[in-house]
C-alpha cells in the first residue's frame, strides 16, 4: 500500500473513528482479555498430549461443529469475499458458493473415515498402511506449508483491519500489529492447546454471526428489504451498471480468466477436506456420529453466513463509492468495516463510530481464532509427525511432545508474522483460495487413495504429497499474486511471473492425483491387502478408533 494510500485511509476514518478511539482499544483490549481468561482457564485443565491436540476429545457435535465454522470463516469470508463483491460484483459472490459447496466433499469423503482412521493428525491415517517415517515426514511438511499460506490471509487482514482503526500510515506501524496478532496466537496456543483454542473459536462465530445479521438488517432495512432495490443500488453505484451483476467482471474477459476462474472453482471445493486446521477439528468428538453431525452443524451456520455476504458485499457497493472502497484497501478488505461505519449514520456520526469499532473487533476475534486453529495443526504435525515419529522414532513421552509443540508454534508464529507483513495488500479471498490450492494438491488425494484404493503404497503417497505440494508452491512463486502488478502483488516493482493465473489449482490439483497413482504403478513395493482390511473396517465402522 503506497504512503497515499494510507493517508486516504487514516482521512476516511478519522473524523468517526478519532473521537471514538478510546472505545475502539475499550472494545479491543476486552475481547483480548476475554479470550486469554478462557485460554488460561483452559489451559489449566489441558493434561496430556489428548487434551493439547484434541481437547480430550469431549466436544460434542454442536459445539464442534460451532468451532469449525470458526475456525472456517476467516478473515477471508468477512473481510475478502466482501471487498471482492462490492468491486467485482457476481464473479465476487463465486467465492462464498465455493467456500459452502466444499463442505459436501468434507461431510460425504471425509470427515467420519478420518475421525476414525486417525489420532491427532493427517499423517496418523496416511502411516496407517505406508512406511511410517518417510510418510509422516511429508505429511508434516505439507501441513506446515498449507497452515502458512493460510496464516498469510489472517495476518495480512490483521493488519488492514487495525490500521483503519487507528489510522496508522507507517510500514512500521503496519508490521507492529501483525506481530501483535502473532504473538497473541502464539499465547492461545501455547497456554491453551485445543481446549482453548476451541472455545475461543466458538465464542467467535457466535460474534461473527450476531455482527454480520447486524450488518445485513441495517443494510436490507435502508432498501426496505428489498434485494431488487439493493443489487440495482449496487449495479448503479459501481460504475459497471448491469454488468456487476453478470457473470464476467473478473472471470471470463480472456480465456486466461476463464482459466483462473475454473482453477479458483476446483480449489475451492476441493481444498476444504484437505484443510489440516480443518482436518484435526475431527479427532475433538467422542465418536464418528459425532463427527458427522458437527460437519450438519457446521454446513447449516455456514450457510446462513455466505447468504449474508449478499448484503454486505452488495450493500457495501451500493453504500460506498468504488473510490472509497480501494482508497482504503486496493484489494477491498476494508469494505465491510467501512460498510458497517456507513449504515451506522456515516463517518462523522457517534453511531458510526461504534458500529466500525464493533464489527472491527469481530473480524479481529474472527483473525485470532483462525490464527490460534492454523498454527495449532501445524505445531502439532510437526510435533506428533515429524519430531515424535521421525526424529525421536516413537520414543519421545508425551511432556516432551507437548513441548515440542509449543516451541514449534513460537516458530510458525514468527514465520507467519514476516510473510504476513509482506502479504498487506492482496486480496484476503484470493490468498485463502491459494491455501485452498496447496491443500486440494498435496493433501487430499493422499488422503483419497489412503482411505479408497487398496494397491496404494508409499512411494505413491510421497509423489502425491511432494508433486503436488512442490508444483502449487512454484506456479504460486511466479504467478501475479507474487510479482508483476505493482498494486495487489506481494512484491513491489518487481516482474518475475511467468505463469499468467492467480490460481494453481487446475494445473498442481490433477498433477497431485496423477502422481500418486503414476508413483504406485511404478513402485515395486506391494501393499499390504490385510492393513488395508483392516483400515476400511476401521473408517467404516469406528472398531479400534481412538
Amino acid at each position: 500500500m503506497s504512503h497515499t494510500l494510507r493517508l486516504d485511509l487514516a482521512t476516511t476514518t478519522a473524523a468517526g473513528a478519532g473521537e471514538h478511539r478510546p472505545l475502539i482499544m475499550t472494545l479491543f483490549g476486552l475481547f483480548v482479555v476475554a479470550t486469554l481468561v478462557i485460554t488460561i482457564w483452559a489451559g489449566r485443565q489441558t493434561k496430556d498430549a489428548a487434551d493439547f491436540y484434541a481437547g480430550g476429545r469431549q466436544f460434542t457435535g454442536f459445539q464442534n461443529g460451532l468451532a469449525i465454522s470458526g475456525d472456517y470463516m476467516s478473515a477471508a469470508s468477512f473481510l475478502g469475499i466482501a471487498g471482492v463483491i462490492a468491486l467485482k460484483g457476481y464473479d465476487g459472490f463465486l467465492y462464498s458458493i465455493g467456500f459452502l459447496v466444499a463442505w459436501l466433499v468434507a461431510l460425504l469423503l471425509v470427515a467420519e473415515p478420518l475421525r476414525n482412521s486417525g489420532r491427532y493428525t493427517m499423517g496418523d491415517v496416511l502411516a496407517f498402511r505406508m512406511r511410517q517415517r518417510p510418510v509422516r515426514t511429508a505429511a508434516g511438511t505439507s501441513t506446515i506449508v498449507v497452515s502458512i499460506f493460510y496464516l498469510l490471509a489472517q495476518m495480512a487482514g490483521a493488519g488492514v483491519l487495525v490500521s483503519l482503526l487507528l489510522g496508522i500510515t507507517s510500514d512500521g506501524g503496519q508490521v507492529a500489529i501483525v506481530a501483535l496478532v502473532g504473538v497473541l496466537m502464539i499465547l492461545y496456543v501455547t497456554i491453551g492447546g485445543m481446549k482453548g483454542t476451541t472455545w475461543v473459536q466458538m465464542v467467535k462465530a457466535v460474534l461473527l454471526i450476531a455482527g454480520a445479521l447486524l450488518i445485513t438488517f441495517l443494510v436490507m432495512w435502508k432498501f426496505n428489504f428489498n434485494v431488487s432495490d439493493l443489487l440495482g443500488k449496487a449495479a448503479e453505484n459501481s460504475g459497471k451498471g448491469s454488468s456487476f451483476l453478470e457473470p464476467g467482471l473478473k472471470y471470463g474477459i480472456t480465456g486466461t480468466s476463464k482459466l483462473d476462474f475454473i482453477s479458483l472453482g476446483l480449489a475451492l471445493v476441493l481444498g476444504t477436506a484437505g484443510l489440516p486446521h480443518i482436518l484435526i477439528r475431527f479427532y475433538t468428538v467422542p465418536t464418528a456420529k459425532a463427527a458427522r453431525k458437527s460437519v450438519n452443524w457446521a454446513i447449516g451456520i455456514i450457510g446462513v453466513f455466505y447468504l449474508m455476504t449478499i448484503a454486505l458485499g452488495f450493500g457495501a457497493a451500493a453504500l460506498l463509492s468504488p473510490k472509497e472502497i480501494t482508497d482504503s484497501n486496493p484489494s477491498g478488505n476494508t469494505a465491510a468495516p467501512l460498510l458497517a461505519q456507513a449504515v451506522g449514520g456515516g463517518a462523522d456520526s457517534t453511531g458510526g463510530a461504534i458500529l466500525l469499532a464493533v464489527i472491527s473487533a469481530v473480524a479481529f476475534a474472527t483473525i485470532l481464532a483462525v490464527v490460534a486453529g492454523l498454527t495449532l495443526a501445524s505445531s502439532s504435525s510437526f510435533a506428533h509427525d515429524i519430531y515424535v515419529n521421525v526424529i525421536r522414532k516413537g520414543e519421545a513421552t508425551e511432556k516432551e511432545e507437548v513441548r515440542a509443540a509449543r516451541w514449534s508454534t513460537v516458530v510458525i508464529g514468527a514465520v507467519a508474522i514476516v510473510l504476513g507483513a509482506l502479504a498487506r495488500d492482496i486480496n484476503i479471498a484470493g490468498l485463502v483460495a491459494l491455501a485452498f490450492a496447496v491443500a486440494a494438491s498435496a493433501n487430499l488425494p493422499t488422503i483419497l487413495y489412503s482411505l479408497f484404493w487398496k494397491r496404494f503404497t508409499t512411494r505413491g503417497a510421497l509423489w502425491s504429497i511432494y508433486g503436488g505440494l512442490i508444483s502449487s508452491v512454484v506456479l504460486v512463486l511466479f504467478s501475479p499474486v507474487v510479482s508483476g502488478n505493482d498494486k495487489t502483488s506481494m512484491f513491489k516493482g518487481v516482474d518475475f511471473h511467468w505463469f499468467p493465473l492467480e490460481n494453481p489449482g487446475i494445473v498442481s490439483i490433477p498433477l497431485g492425483f496423477l502422481l500418486g497413482w503414476l508413483g504406485t504403478v511404478l513402485s515395486k513395493e506391494k501393499a499390504d491387502p490385510q492393513k488395508f482390511a483392516e483400515l476400511e473396517v476401521r473408517s467404516l465402522t469406528g472398531t479400534g478408533a481412538h
